[in-house]
């Protein structure tokens, strides 16, 4: 076994131990042997981390660079992550079982994640106000966006550096600072990455990391007085947790939340094209993508066809160990998820759905392995249909008209995503039209693009991530009225 790795804490570009010496463990799931240890920080912790942010936003150079400085430190930014983009890799597979084939072509030059910081490089100083036409002699009305300020972010354990790019980028060229906490199941890659980006030469506080539990760091970073903004990415409960905290304080949020994603499949769908989105919505991650398409509603004069092929193709994942270059399916990505993905299947057993493949095969005493999983027959009212497993486990129900579906589909408290397959584009858009999701995919899945903003209906969050939306979800709006003539004024009018 490697040498243990003890990571300190990060402020002010310098590495802190915990206040209160306490460290918590990091497993890694394709073993299940502790390889490193990050601090529990506390609320003493956090206070340092958000003064340092607070220091840098309002005394310290970055509240006062120019837009278009900002847009260059963003570009070095994105060069010093792919220039590390193995050393990163290789510590986010150790922490939480991602494949480095999903992981590292994604931080290399050109991929989408070094692309973020470039493109809102670009944005920086090209995100204009306007003049607003008031209806008042002499008076000149305007708009400008301005930072928050100290922002907080609130990140998960399935895809750490990916989630935190998709909300670093847009909130530094919008201006702000800030304090992050990673989940304690997955801290380690964004330990490493602030390391790395030592490298970029940002200023001392600029950017800030703690690491702990929920209630111990994450809730006293939501409620902090000087954190202005908060960012979520994570499950409902999680979410709906540090929203109540924010409302106290009346502080705006970003959520991007759970997931319960039907993929409509049409009589008239390219079979094996279908077959193979499914699986890839799904199965690769081992399920641990908010936008994961776990529920299957295939048409009903095709459903044996569809099934058939499924069940065959998902047979020949292979599950295993993630640094193998052959494995298609790694670990569930922490021992408590592990088992309540465990969990979830037996309860879907015992309610009687037709358990068509069970990846439970592959669970053994080394590593938290579990293959894709299959159930039919799952009736949409039912646990399995409406709940977010968050892991390697697909549900499949039948339809048989428009509105049928439609109404299924929609029957969620998510609204995360969606994806529809069928040779009529026309069908295909007027679906879309219907269905409650912030993303649709039509004979795809899973795509993304830096420009396209992300987000859910209903209880899968709010707020945009991505995109013009982005950015301005990190920025306020300010109504400047300038009298172009000044005159005395009767204070009684």
């Amino acid at each position: 076994m490697a040498t243990m790795k003890t990571f300190k804490y990060f402020v002010g570009n310098e590495w802190l131990t915990p206040i209160s010496g306490k460290y918590l463990d990091s497993e890694n799931p394709a073993t299940g042997d502790v390889w490193a240890r990050v601090p529990d920080c506390g609320p003493g912790d956090i206070d340092l981390a958000v003064n340092s942010a607070k220091k840098a936003f309002y005394d310290g150079p970055w509240g006062k660079i120019l837009p278009a400085e900002r847009g260059r430190v963003l570009r070095r930014i994105g060069d010093v992550i792919s220039k590390n983009a193995s050393r990163l890799g290789e510590v986010e597979t150790r922490d939480n079982g991602k494949l480095p084939k999903n992981i590292m072509p994604s931080l290399m030059e050109g991929a989408w994640s070094v692309d973020a910081f470039h493109y809102y490089a670009g944005m920086c100083d090209k995100f204009e106000g306007q003049l607003i036409p008031a209806e008042a002699p002499n008076i000149h009305n305007y708009l400008k966006w301005e930072p928050f300020g100290v922002v907080g972010f609130i990140l998960p354990w399935n895809s750490p550096l990916g989630v935190l790019i998709n909300k670093l980028a847009p909130c530094l060229a919008a201006g702000n600072t800030v304090v992050m906490k990673p989940s304690e199941h997955a801290s380690c890659s964004i330990l490493e990455l602030m390391d790395v980006l030592l490298e970029a030469d940002l200023p001392a506080g600029v950017l800030n990391v703690i690491t702990g539990f929920g209630d111990t760091a994450g809730e006293p970073l939501v409620s902090h007085d000087d954190i202005r903004m908060v960012s979520f990415t994570g499950g409902t409960a999680g979410g709906v947790a540090a929203a109540t905290t924010a409302a106290k304080k009346v502080k705006p949020m970003v959520m991007e939340l759970g997931g319960k994603s039907p993929q409509i499949i049409f009589s008239d769908a390219d079979i094996d094209l279908a077959v193979n989105g499914v699986a890839s919505g799904i199965f690769p991650a081992a399920g641990q993508s908010c936008i994961s398409g776990s529920r299957v509603l295939v048409h009903k004069s095709i459903e044996e066809q569809f099934v058939n092929k499924l069940v065959s193709i998902s047979k020949k994942a292979k599950v295993g160990d993630p640094l193998d270059p052959a494995t298609q399916v790694g670990p569930i990505a922490n021992g408590p998820h592990y088992e309540r993905v465990l969990q979830k299947i037996k309860e879907a057993e015992l309610a009687g759905h037709k358990l068509l493949l069970d990846g439970r095969s592959f669970c053994s005493d080394k590593g938290y392995f579990i293959g894709p999983t299959i159930f039919n027959d799952v009736p949409n009212d039912s646990d399995l249909a409406q709940n977010e497993v968050f892991g390697p486990v697909l549900s499949i129900e039948t339809w048989e008209s428009e509105q049928e579906v439609i109404r299924i589909a929609n029957d969620s408290i998510y609204g995360l995503a969606a994806g529809i397959w069928t040779k009529d584009i026309a069908v295909a858009m007027r679906i879309a039209d219907h269905i409650q999701a912030g993303t649709i995919y039509i004979n795809n899945y899973f795509n993304a693009a830096t420009q396209s903003p992300v987000g859910g209906y209903k209880q899968s969050g709010y707020g945009r991530e991505s995109g013009w939306e982005g950015m301005r979800s990190f920025m306020q709006a300010k109504s400047v009225w300038l009298s172009t003539k000044p005159h005395q004024l009767d204070p009684f009018l």
